[in-house]
């Protein structure tokens, strides 16, 4: 019987307590009988991070990423699950790309793998994926994120289908008339300036307007992925208040980037959608810190040197999120006043575990649950360096930056999978 005693954590900011793991799940600190200790004098425990959108690579991109590397991100950054996009090669389309994502998973992950089944074929947007099959592999998510299923009808029937099992369909919204294949920056003065294609927070807020009609007249379920525009916050309060079943994530870089990023055309900044101005990064921190927008998604993207080392309007989209996103949100909500770790707890992990329908994630830290947890020092801060990285690629957009590195330990199961000590 193997059994782990963390002395004096602070659950949640709270008073210290102890936390006893054995057998990978939380005991009784009275029945410790000589465990191994962990000294958490100090330290914040929080329940495992759950992310709800991240980009593994593989199969297909192993020289940007693989499960093994991007697990490992995700424990630095003090996850404990993750849900895996479907845009890999082959596109995870069918219930035995699924299966396969979680077999490898098993074998070589630091943090659960889930599984994100696309809603079209080969994330074409012509015909509907097999969800029914996936959803019986456990699939519960499905996205075609990186493209936007612009279809209303298609849409209307992937929100109808996955209605029957409690599924969600979370949307990449970007109208791909009004953002085509040019666009590469947020459309204002600063793409004027530079000549880049612009990408007008119209071609995302209308496409959320349309899908919360389409989820109201479907009684389904819509998730909007990277919310990046105070009109599509707008859209999505109006829509939670009249009982539309939809949610909302926002990524750590539009919560603390702005468009001021590409004026020197640095490719590591391209994403889509784009880095958007100080008025957008306002609303967003705003309907994140009033449950508008329900959670974080860090849209980690690697990619290899090849694929980023370009002229800005050709390279690819994209950039690292899973190991700095708690020190971001720290940064940008919890120094700000904007939330308290409870509500920190809530965006980061209960609320994504909910969405994804993960019953044994995000739970609090309790005698009997599952030991996913992560110890944090909330003073902790350094200058980012992209080459100290648990992942395959380089594209970090805060490198150089001072911004909190709270995460002391992380464990999954029971098992410690990142430590500093």
């Amino acid at each position: 019987m193997s059994e782990i005693l963390i002395t004096g954590a602070r659950i949640l900011g709270g008073e210290p307590q102890d936390l006893l793991i054995r057998d990978g799940r939380f005991a009784d600190p009275a029945g410790a009988d000589d465990p191994e200790r962990v000294d958490a004098d100090g330290l914040i425990a929080l329940p495992g991070l759950v992310d709800t959108h991240c980009h593994l690579r593989e199969p297909g991109r192993e020289d940007a990423e693989t499960i093994a590397t991007g697990t490992r991100a995700a424990a630095r950054g003090g996850f404990t699950a993750v849900l895996a996009m479907a845009n890999t090669n082959p596109v995870t389309d069918t219930a035995e790309a699924a299966r396969h994502i979680r077999e490898v998973a098993a074998e070589t992950a630091s943090a659960e793998v889930f599984p994100v089944g696309a809603v079209t074929r080969s994330l074409a947007g012509q015909e509907l994926a097999e969800l029914g099959l996936m959803a019986r592999a456990g699939v519960r998510v499905f996205s075609d994120d990186g493209h936007c299923v612009a279809d209303p009808l298609l849409m209307r029937r992937a929100l109808e289908y996955v209605r029957a099992f409690d599924g969600v369909i979370a949307q990449h919204a970007q109208d791909p008339r009004l953002a085509g294949s040019g666009a590469c920056c947020h459309e204002g003065e600063i793409s004027g300036r530079l000549g880049l294609g612009g990408w007008p927070a119209a071609a995302e807020s209308v496409i959320v307007a349309r899908d919360v009609e389409l989820a109201r007249l479907t009684r389904s379920r819509v998730h909007v992925c990277h919310v990046s525009t105070a009109e599509s916050v707008d859209i999505i309060r109006w829509a939670k208040q009249r009982g539309v079943r939809v949610t909302a994530e926002v990524t750590p870089h539009h919560l603390l980037l702005t468009t001021d990023e590409v004026v020197g055309y640095d490719p590591t900044f391209k994403v889509n959608p784009p880095l958007r101005p100080d008025e957008h990064v306002t609303a967003l921190r705003e309907g994140l810190a009033d449950g508008t927008i329900d959670c974080v998604g860090t849209d980690h993207a690697p990619h290899a040197a090849q694929d980023k080392d370009h002229a800005f309007g050709d390279a690819a989209f994209g950039m690292l999120g899973l190991e700095a996103a708690l020190g971001v949100v720290l940064e940008t909500m919890v120094s700000t006043g904007r939330l308290d770790w409870a509500q920190l707890v809530e965006r980061m992990a209960y609320a994504p575990a909910r969405i994804a329908g993960l019953t044994a994630q995000g739970r609090p830290l309790e005698v009997g649950g599952p030991a996913n947890l992560v110890l944090v020092d909330p003073d902790r801060r350094r200058v980012v360096d992209r080459a100290d990285s648990a992942s395959l690629s380089r594209n970090n957009p805060y490198h150089g930056r001072d911004l909190p590195d709270p995460v002391e330990l992380t464990m999954w199961r029971g098992q410690v999978t990142w430590s500093r000590r």
